[in-house]
């Protein structure tokens, strides 16, 4: 699929970021995040600060490995207070897009995944804070909005990184049945936004289409989005599943890192 440029991911981190640290504005720090319940609303916040600068480092050491977690600058908030979290946070994001910017999208560094770019941080890291927005948001109790080209978006790289992973022995992608059964994803409000998923006796296949399956859901496309990612349970009324919804359930159990 046609990703978005450079420039834009390295905007959206900072955006993003920003749209963050507004959810986090006057918030109970200390509340579960109920869709990461082993983290608190300030653990989700320092786990996104602490991605970003692991990034920004990987790209400014133009690093051939993982770098080092006690070698990332400024790992944690000065203190506690939350007036230097949100700074944190800034700062962090601030920082990272600037190195992807200056870096462009070409430059080979270390991944963990089958592109070796600056450009797939860029993506990664903006795709990561989609997700985590919305954890903060629903933490929060603060309404949560995903434009539609981040929100296919995320869609495309979550199945991307499935196909890359189910032959890595991660627990839970590993085993997705094989069996042949179909997943159909169509967004109610934005044109062309369709997921045709197989889970064939090769392995996971997608493409971005219309087509008969053994199950479909339906709704607006961020709602997807957070179903496809374990943020809204399919038995919400925001979106409708039709078909065989223990196709979609063995989906959300199975493909997973966890």
């Amino acid at each position: 699929m046609a990703l978005l440029a450079h420039e834009r991911y390295c905007d959206e981190i900072v955006r993003l970021t920003g749209e963050l640290r507004t959810a986090l504005q006057g918030a109970d720090l200390g509340a579960t995040v109920p869709t990461c319940p082993d983290w608190t609303l300030r653990e989700l916040a320092e786990h996104v600060g602490r991605a970003h600068r692991w990034v920004g480092e990987t790209v400014r050491t133009r690093s051939a490995g993982p770098v080092a977690e006690e070698k990332v600058p400024d790992s944690s908030p000065a203190s506690d207070d939350p007036a230097a979290l949100d700074a944190w946070l800034a700062d962090g994001a601030a920082g990272t897009a600037d190195a992807l910017r200056e870096a462009g999208p070409d430059v080979e560094v270390w991944t963990w995944a089958w592109d070796h770019s600056t450009g797939f941080w860029a993506r990664r890291m903006a795709i990561e804070t989609v997700v985590h927005l919305a954890d903060a948001a629903l933490a929060a109790k603060v309404p949560y909005t995903m434009t539609p080209e981040l929100a296919a978006d995320t869609i495309d790289e979550w199945l991307e990184i499935v196909v890359f992973s189910q032959g890595l022995g991660h627990p839970g992608i590993a085993d997705l049945p094989r069996d042949g059964r179909t997943l159909h994803l169509h967004a109610t409000d934005a044109p062309d936004a369709e997921w045709l998923v197989e889970l064939g006796a090769e392995g996971v296949t997608w493409r971005r289409a219309h087509g008969k399956a053994d199950v479909a859901v339906r709704g607006p496309l961020t709602d997807l989005m957070l179903v496809l990612n374990r943020r809204l349970a399919p038995e919400s009324d925001r979106v409708e599943v039709v078909g065989d919804a223990a196709v979609l359930d063995s989906w959300l159990e199975h493909a997973t890192f966890g």
